[in-house]
């Protein structure tokens, strides 16, 4: 049978403070609940600027708010994103300022294999979306790299798999960018190496990238799908192979990268020919086209040799005909120079006085031709306009006189006008050294020089005195001795 509080019983109870009650609920509640572990799926995710992270646990039925603290955040594997489906270890306590409680999260992980299958779906198809995995922007890989960049732990056997292979195959300079390829702090690092061989100064700069690690599990190899390690590769401009895992495993990085290797063997092999199989090549290639010289020469040989060409005597025998004919037709010297004699014996010259003969005639008649009236009117004509010719220059002549003069004049005027004499007449002097150099500046002549002044009547002698004066504001200024005394005149 129930009993009924009386109210002395509820006099005698104890009245906490809203502090005290506070912290006696916090303490139960830490002290019930020191370590649960939840699954649920993440709903709000906020990383404050100190590092801390606020989310949201939940399922159908209710929500846990949680916070993950700054230094646990550096250890987790992964970022924790909303929709993701998870497992989580740590403990329950108050927060008494809001009178809430809340799970203070340890430990984060994925909710199994399946989980981290939807999310590594779900990035996939956000990054094809934005075309990374686009067929147009894998570029060809260098036929023979000259540096090969190398991103992988330096202590695994992957580095030791790639150097063999490499200096089997064809031996090149490689540069290893130590880093991790497991953990939460292998994303970073990763991206890292890739942006500091793009960027790097102070080493070689290579010509390819192989970035690679040995087999694991799908949470091992969990580094190469974060978007920070894809748009590092994405967003490179040295050509990449990946080499990450088995055969079998794929990342995300796998799709963005240039090249996909099955393994980091098989990314040496890629990256490098085999030297021994090039030089057997180029050697072969040496003696196909020796054979191929020697086949073309030979068959020319032989096409020559096999033409009919005319004999020597035939193709003289003409000109030497020829040239017999011309001889024939020309005979010997003795009768060439007798013919000459004859040529000019033959010649018929007329007497002295038959010479001069047309010659006369021709005088006779153009002295009949010639009549003094006629003579005497063509000089007349011609005095004629020669004295207009006269007139006609005269008038040019006063003319340009007449222009020339008044240029003369005003130029004269413009002389006399700029001359320093005009300047003379208006009070100024011209003061000249004892090289009758012109003096310009206060500060040339010195103490005790002698100068000469030239006014517009004439010209007079004097000597410096006192040191030049710094220039000054002229505003209430005290009158100070001048530099030319008129008792220096001479």
């Amino acid at each position: 049978m129930t009993r009924a509080v009386s109210e002395s019983d509820a006099s005698n109870a104890y009245e906490f403070s809203v502090s005290e009650l506070a912290q006696s609920l916090k303490r139960t509640i830490e002290d019930t609940f020191g370590h649960v572990r939840v699954r649920g799926e993440l709903g709000r995710v906020t990383i404050a600027k100190s590092g801390h992270c606020y989310l949201d646990i939940k399922d159908d039925k209710a929500v846990i708010n949680s916070i993950i603290w700054k230094g646990t955040m550096n250890r987790l594997a992964m970022r924790p994103e909303e929709g993701m489906e998870v497992i989580v270890e740590g403990r329950l306590s108050t927060y008494p300022g809001r009178s809430n409680y809340q799970l203070i999260i340890e430990k984060l992980e994925l909710a199994g294999e399946g989980a981290l299958m939807a999310l590594f779906e779900k990035r996939k198809k956000m990054f094809a979306a934005e075309g990374l995995f686009d067929a147009e922007r894998k570029r060809d890989l260098p036929f023979m790299p000259q540096v090969i960049g190398v991103v992988t732990s330096p202590t695994g056997a992957v580095i030791r798999d790639i150097l063999h292979r490499i200096e089997d195959r064809f031996p090149a300079h490689v540069i290893l960018w130590p880093v991790l390829v497991q953990g939460d702090k292998a994303a970073e690092q990763i991206a890292g190496a890739i942006t500091g061989f793009n960027h790097g100064d102070g080493f070689p700069r290579p010509d390819v990238l192989i970035v690679g690690r040995g087999g694991g599990s799908l949470e091992d190899l969990w580094c190469f799908n974060e978007e920070v390690v894809v748009r590092a590769a994405a967003g490179s401009d040295i050509p990449i192979i990946s080499a990450v895992g088995h055969e079998t495993d794929w990342t995300i990085m796998d799709y963005v990268v240039d090249y996909r290797a099955p393994t980091p063997t098989g990314a040496a092999e890629v990256a490098v020919p085999v030297l021994s199989e090039w030089l057997t090549t180029i050697e072969d290639y040496g003696v196909r086209l020796t054979r191929g010289l020697t086949r073309s020469v030979n068959e020319k040989k032989t096409k020559l040799s096999g033409s009919r060409l005319p004999r020597l005597e035939n193709l003289l025998a003409v000109p030497r005909q020829r040239l017999d004919v011309a001889g024939a037709k020309l005979g010997t010297p003795g009768r060439m120079l007798e013919n000459a004699r004859q040529r000019v014996t033959s010649i018929r010259f007329p007497k002295p006085g038959q010479m001069f003969e047309p010659a006369k005639r021709r005088l006779e008649l153009a002295s009949t031709r010639l009549r003094p009236a006629d003579i005497q009117k063509q000089i007349s004509v011609t005095t004629d306009r020669v004295k207009l010719y006269g007139q006609r220059a005269d008038r040019v002549i006063a003319n340009r006189l007449d222009r020339v003069g008044d240029r003369l004049q005003r130029a004269s005027g413009l002389l006399e006008a700029y001359s320093y004499q005009g300047v003379l007449k208006r009070g100024f002097a011209l003061v000249r050294d004892e090289n009758g150099k012109v003096i310009r500046s206060k500060d040339k002549p010195k103490s005790g020089d002698r100068v000469t002044l030239t006014f517009e009547d004439g010209d007079r002698g004097a000597v410096i005195e006192g040191a030049a004066a710094k220039t000054q504001k002229p505003a209430k200024a005290k009158p100070t001795k001048p530099a030319i005394d008129q008792g220096d005149l001479f």
